[in-house]
């Protein structure tokens, strides 16, 4: 893909990027194979499937209305639902439709990004849980808005992009 035809979505990743690391160079990879799931990506990309960080979008409610976590956990794991909604008091983790997912981040169920999300035509960033297994990798690979991108972070990095809370997400 070039500049000129680059999907809405990656250009909004894109500018949360450039803004974040002060920089026109964005690192995002275009891939000529879709990244769907965590094992494509990491298939595309020559990588272990735990250094890919999957944005998994689940329904919560918050002051009487459902809003959306985000779960951005290591590709090597299932999120642990009853585990998280127990360590930070959250109540019943719902499942989220790709209706939901849309109308909350901008961005449709297998390229969700961890960043550039937009609500009501305005940024916003969920509640956000990164998973901690997701510091065993000196890098870690994530959505950037389209099944056929991605763009390569560190845990640390992450946990700064997203506002995130560390987590253990998942029962090893």
């Amino acid at each position: 893909m070039t500049e000129h035809t680059e999907h809405a979505s990656i250009k909004r990743v894109r500018g949360v990027l450039e803004s974040f690391l002060g920089s026109t160079e964005t690192p995002i990879t275009h891939l000529s194979d879709s990244a769907r799931t965590a094992v494509d990506a990491a298939n595309a990309l020559g990588i272990e499937v735990g250094q890919i960080a999957s944005s998994i979008v689940f329904r919560i409610t918050h002051e009487g209305h459902e809003v959306p976590l985000l779960v951005v956990t290591s590709g090597r794991h299932r999120v642990d639902t009853e585990k998280v909604s127990a360590e930070h008091h959250l109540g019943k983790l719902g499942r989220a439709d790709a209706d939901f997912v849309r109308t909350w981040s901008g961005f449709a169920i297998g390229g969700v990004s961890p960043v550039g999300w937009l609500h009501e035509g305005l940024p916003y960033q969920p509640r956000t849980l990164v998973d901690s297994a997701l510091e065993n990798y000196t890098e870690v690979w994530a959505a950037a808005g389209h099944t056929h991108a991605v763009f390569p972070t560190s845990f640390t990095q992450l946990v700064q992009l997203t506002l995130g809370t560390p987590s253990a997400v998942a029962t090893d």
